[in-house]
Parts: structure tokens; sequence; C-alpha cells
């Protein structure tokens, strides 16, 4: 049976419904790589500028060479007349022919690596593309064919209309992939399918059809530093989905699993930071994938860098992949943390780390892992609850900007509730909630259901129920009612989203009735 990619199947939360929409906003998180734009741009296109070889020479872009926006119009013409010349190149069949190809794609390619904006279209629009589609044919001069491939790589760079015009040219790109290229042709051939991949759902869906999935795969098996970052790169791009398939069949492959874990425990941060994202798309869109790492060594590898490293860009895709692991099936999260085992403990050391860190994305994500942990066993709930992360958590609920907290607010309301039996309201964890609750979370909730996000107000309200519900003594009441709690939840009576309005007007009948008050 064909693997469907995860569903949303978050363990025992407040309420089922929050946990799973939880978990889902996540995926496609993961799925669209990031909401930061810049990151997502970085990400999924790059321009080459120096070439896969290393070689700093004449084949170098140095930042003299760069074009001002004021000469745009120049690069362009010098752009067109660079095709023109190939055109000649190409057809010249006498003395010193290959020279003169490889001579005259070196010179086209250099205008395609000096601007921030390249000229694509002008190079397009001079019939580019035909020509170096010629000049990638198998038996071409080794130079010639990393010139063209080049040449592809940074008009495939390019805005999405000018990447789909490298369709002709993905058979031969693909195909120089294999063993009979030699090892720089097949890295810059991979540079030119990642852009080509990280471009649209559409155009991963051609690569996959043509075979570039397991011979981008083969890539990760050597040991070459450059070509497994480079592979690894374009295959994030490619198994990106959303369509689970690709990273399904990326898993079953011989060796990848193992290379996967080696890679990020042998390689330096800029080889694991790519290998991560492979991780990161394998963990969010695979029940296969996800099943088979986690009976690896990944998680210890995973918590190892986090407890080590320093690197922002690594730190990201590594608490992401975690997170995927432990947002999966519950005996997933159970195998993979055992509750008293050494490795759990480092995990939510490794997890403490990142929420003390001075970077926000670090401090998210963190709060996000430990939300799935806790939305796990009831075992699981006390180990965060005993750890160094409470007094963190707090802290970020109470200061911390809009969408941390409401990560933050989803570890604390699931780490005070405990399964209920059949589809009843989740059982409160009594010294959990109390403690909490006296340590100044009321607050932080209450401004949770006073913002504008339904997702984070109705994680509000159903903590308020907590409270109402679960307070000893009957203080519950009382103690929303000090914070203007009622006020925040009595402007949800005319509100359009029928759900927070039904949660909010039967909390307030409930507990702020015509009899509230009276017995005191």
């Amino acid at each position: 049976m064909a693997d469907e990619g995860l569903v949303s199947h978050k363990r025992d939360p407040i309420k089922a419904s929050v946990g799973n929409a939880a978990a889902q906003r996540r995926r496609q998180h993961a799925v669209t790589v990031g909401k930061e734009r810049r990151e997502a741009l970085m990400r999924t296109k790059r321009l080459c500028r120096v070439g896969v070889s290393g070689d700093f020479d004449e084949a170098s872009i140095d930042d003299s060479d760069m074009m001002i926006e004021e000469d745009q119009a120049i690069l362009e013409a010098l752009t067109s007349a660079a095709v023109e010349k190939l055109k000649l190149d190409v057809a010249y069949q006498g003395k010193g022919a290959t020279e003169k190809r490889v001579n005259a794609l070196r010179e086209l390619r250099r205008f395609l690596s000096r601007s921030e904006f390249p000229p694509v279209e002008a190079a397009l629009q001079a019939g580019a593309i035909p020509l170096l589609i010629q000049c990638l044919s198998f038996g071409s001069p080794d130079e010639q064919l990393l010139e063209a491939a080049w040449c592809l790589t940074n008009i495939a760079a390019g805005k999405p209309e000018e990447t789909k015009a490298l369709l002709p040219a993905l058979p031969l790109l693909v195909a120089h992939l294999g063993e009979k290229s030699s090892l720089h042709v097949v890295e810059q051939c991979a540079w030119a399918l990642g852009n080509v991949a990280g471009e649209s759902e559409e155009l991963r869906n051609v690569l996959l059809l043509q075979g570039a999935l397991p011979a981008l795969a083969r890539m990760l098996l050597p040991n070459k530093r450059s070509t497994v970052r480079t592979a690894a790169w374009a295959l994030s791009n490619l198994i990106k989905g959303p369509d689970p398939t690709a990273a399904t069949e990326l898993i079953k492959i011989d060796g990848i699993p193992d290379r996967i874990v080696r890679h990020l425990k042998k390689g330096d941060d800029e080889l694991a930071t790519e290998v991560a994202w492979v991780a990161v798309y394998l963990t969010a869109l695979s029940n296969v994938a996800t099943t088979i790492l986690a009976k690896s060594d990944l998680v210890q590898v995973l918590v190892e860098i986090l407890d080590m490293s320093t690197s922002l860009q690594l730190l990201i895709p590594v608490l992401r992949s975690l997170g995927n692991l432990v947002a999966g099936e519950p005996h997933i999260t159970n195998f993979v943390l055992v509750v008293r085992h050494a490795l759990t403990g480092d995990a939510i050391q490794a997890l403490v780390k990142c929420l003390k860190s001075e970077h926000r994305i670090l401090n998210k994500e963190a709060a996000w892992v430990l939300s799935n942990i806790a939305a796990s066993s009831v075992e699981h709930k006390r180990l965060i609850y005993s750890s160094e992360a409470m007094p963190l958590l707090l802290n970020l609920l109470s200061k911390a900007a809009f969408d941390i907290k409401k990560e933050v607010a989803y570890v604390l309301g699931n780490i005070c509730v405990a399964p209920a039996e059949g589809s009843g309201r989740p059982n409160v964890i009594l010294d959990h909630l109390v403690n909490l609750v006296h340590g100044g979370c009321l607050t932080g909730f209450l401004d949770l259901v006073r913002s504008a996000d339904v997702e984070a107000a109705r994680l509000g309200l159903q903590f308020i129920e907590l409270v109402l519900r679960g307070m000893p003594n009957g203080e519950g009441p009382k103690l929303v009612e000090r914070e203007d709690g009622i006020d925040a939840m009595e402007r949800y009576q005319f509100h359009e989203n029928e759900e927070l309005r039904s949660m909010a007007n039967e909390l307030v009948d409930s507990y702020f009735g015509e009899e509230y008050g009276l017995d005191e």
C-alpha cells in the first residue's frame, strides 16, 4: 500500500482538534520551507558564481565584476551578443572548434553570473537554450559540459517562466548525473536540477518522471563533501512535496538512511545543514520515512548536534526534524524518547539550551518540539514539568513575541492534561495546573483569548476551561475574573467564528451565570 503521508495526530492535547491543527500547521511550515521569504529564496534557488571545482581563477566572479543597476541594459546587450557568438561557434566545424565553443560558453556564463539579477531574459530571447542543449551532448569535452551546465544553472535561478524554459534540457541534465560523466559535471548538473526542483511542484513532478530522484540519491553515497552537499540540497527541493511519494521513494533506496545519519554525524556544519533539510522533508511528509529513521541513530545524532552546535543555519532544520519525529504516532515518540533513558534527558536539556538562545526562531522551534513531547504520555509531561524548561517557558509566555507565545502555550496546555476515556474532556493533571496558574501563566493565556488569531484564541479558551473546571476549592472563576477574563470571553458573544462563540458563551454561562458570587 502506498504511503499517503502523515496525517494530523498530535497526542492527547487540550482538545484533539487543537493538537491536530498545530501538527498540521508545522507540517505545512516544513513543506513551504519557512515563513520567512528571505530564507525560502535563499534555500530554494541559488546562483552559481564560483565553479563546482572550487578553482578561484578566471572562471570565478570577482566582486569588482558585479554590474550596477544602471549597467543592466549594457549587460543585456552583451549577453545577447554572447549568445549570437555562441551560435556561430557551435556551427563552426573547423580547426579549434571545441576551444571556440568553450570560450563562447564561458563568456555567456560570465554575463549570467555578473549581476544580482542576471540577464536571463536576454539570453532566452536570443535563443540560448537550444544551443546549451546542443553543448550538453554526450561525448563533448568536460569543460564544455561544465560551462553549458553552469549557464543552465543560472538561467534556472531566474523567474518562474525563465526556469520553466529549461524543460527541454532536463533529460540531458538528469542523464549527466550518471557514472559516465565527470564528478564536476555531475555536480553542476545537480545544481541546475536543484534550482528547477525548487521552482514548483509541476517541475518537481517532471523531474521525478525523468528519474532525477535515484540519480541524485546515488550522489549521497560517495564521500566527496561538495558533491554530497549539492545533491542533498537538490534532493531537499525535489522531495518537499506536498505529495509524499518522492520522500517515501527516497528513504527506501538502499543505504540512504545510513548515509543521512552518517553525513549528519561526520559532516561539517554546511554539509550537515543540507542533509538535515532532507531529514526535515522526509519526516514531515512520509510515515514510512519517519518509521525508518526513528529506528536509526538519527535522534541521537540530532540531540548531539543540538547540544554541541552553535550554527543557527544547522540548528533550525535539526529542531524541525526532531519535532517531526515526535509529532508522529505515539508509539514512535515513546520509542525514540524513552522516559528515564539518558537520551531523553539529553534531548530535554538540548531543547532548554534553545529556549535560552537569543535567536527567537530557536525559541519558537524548541517550544514546538516540546509541545509535541508534552502531548505524549503522562511520564513525558512530568519530565518536562520537572525540568529547567518550565521557568523559561513561563517567561516566554509573558514576554516573547506573539508567535512564540502561541507555541509555548501549547507546551503548557499539554502539560496540564491527561488522556480522557473515550472522546470526553481531557483529565486535568492537578499539580501541574495549580503550579502553572500560581506561576502567572493565566495572564498569558488570556492575552491569547483577546488576540485576533483564531487558533490562539481557541487555545486560550481551552486553557481557561481547564482553570475554571480544575482549580481546587472553586478558585478558578475568581482567578479568571480577577484577570478580567469575563470581559475577554464576552467579546466572543456575537463573534463570527461559531466555534469560538460557542466555547466562550458556554464558559461564561456555566461558570459566571446568575448564581455566580451568591455563596460569598
